[in-house]
């Protein structure tokens, strides 16, 4: 039987990640901050919760992250760019899955293939970004892409059939988006689940340290 360990199994998409997941018969841990406790921007309790796993877990999905933190709304500009605001960015969307990854060596199979995904945005690339604004939120994707094609690297050298990358959903109806989405075209998450373990089942150790879309397209950095 697979295994696989989902961070934010609570939110709109790790919800219906776990459950199609199950559906198919994989053995599902999950965690996350309202299921559990979970505090990804809280270094002790991702130490001490994942420490005490044992694994080997064959995927590892990293699906927390928030797009409007304390209230603050995603910037229209340069100038409304806050300190506390893009700490708390980086502390949630950043930071928490590198302290996520720090844990990935041992927590993935050394003799099968394996795969680790992180949760990123189209808007953390940087060659596709034509429109500005979304500063802190754009600037911690950006890092968590630095952050996953890093430990690819690292991974590689001890896992070779482990793949790590850097994966987006898409638009997604959760309450994660609910403000934001506008006219722009989104998909129920139980379609963006099933999208991205279609992408997630057919990549190759080749394409570790990528970044890849929901349809399965690179996307650039």
């Amino acid at each position: 039987m697979e295994t696989a360990l989902i961070i934010g199994a609570s939110g709109g998409i790790g919800c219906a990640l776990s459950t199609r997941l199950g559906e198919t018969g994989t053995r599902v841990t999950g965690l996350s901050r309202s299921g559990d406790g979970f505090d990804l921007t809280r270094p002790e309790d991702v130490e001490r919760r994942l420490s005490k796993l044992e694994g080997p877990f064959d995927l590892i999905l990293v699906a927390s992250g928030a797009l409007e933190i304390d209230g603050a709304a995603p910037e229209k500009s340069m100038r409304a760019v806050t300190a506390q605001a893009m700490m708390d960015q980086f502390a949630l969307n950043a930071v928490g899955p590198a302290l996520v990854l720090k844990h990935a060596a041992r927590l993935l199979p050394r003799d099968r293939r394996s795969v680790l995904g992180v949760l990123s945005a189209r808007v953390g690339s940087i060659g596709d970004n034509r429109l500005g604004g979304w500063v802190s939120y754009r600037a911690a994707k950006a890092a968590v892409n630095q952050i996953v094609h890093t430990t690819a690297i690292e991974l590689a050298r001890t896992h070779r059939q482990a793949i790590c990358v850097s994966l987006h959903p898409g638009t997604v109806r959760t309450e994660f988006t609910r403000k934001y989405l506008g006219r722009h075209p989104a998909v129920d998450p139980d379609e963006a689940a099933r999208n991205l373990l279609g992408v997630v089942g057919g990549l190759t150790p080749d394409q570790t340290g990528g970044f890849f879309d929901w349809a399965g397209q690179s996307v650039p950095w």
